[in-house]
């Protein structure tokens, strides 16, 4: 079964990624990089996202004209700083591969339509 892991940064989690010494970062980063080797036979495609200051949105409202801003699609202490798709058996084991995220303080899966 296909899912899509969203991983969510935080205004904290930046400021304190921002906030950490070059080495402390580095290791951050090495864990990061050690989780998607681990899991690599199950991820299929992904990537980090540019930062959301430079989203463009495109609301498609009561069938008018599209309204194209700036930014990010919502306001939130939340947003998608990247995403992966993985294959695996089930949500169980999907669950699993989370548990283990060493980074961003919130990851949302969510199935892929076939």
């Amino acid at each position: 079964m296909k899912y899509v892991l969203m991983f969510m940064d935080t205004e904290q989690f930046a400021k304190d990624l921002a906030a950490m010494t070059d080495a402390e970062r580095a290791q951050a980063v090495g864990k990061v990089e050690q989780w998607f080797a681990d899991n690599a036979g199950r991820i299929t495609g992904g990537s980090k996202l540019a930062p959301p200051h430079t989203a463009t949105t495109v609301r498609m409202e009561g069938g008018g004209d599209p309204v194209i801003t700036d930014g990010p699609f919502m306001e939130g202490k939340e947003v998608v700083s990247g995403f992966a798709e993985i294959d695996v058996a089930d949500l169980d084991e999907a669950l699993a591969m989370v548990r283990t995220w060493p980074a961003c303080p919130t990851v949302e899966i969510r199935p892929v339509e076939r």
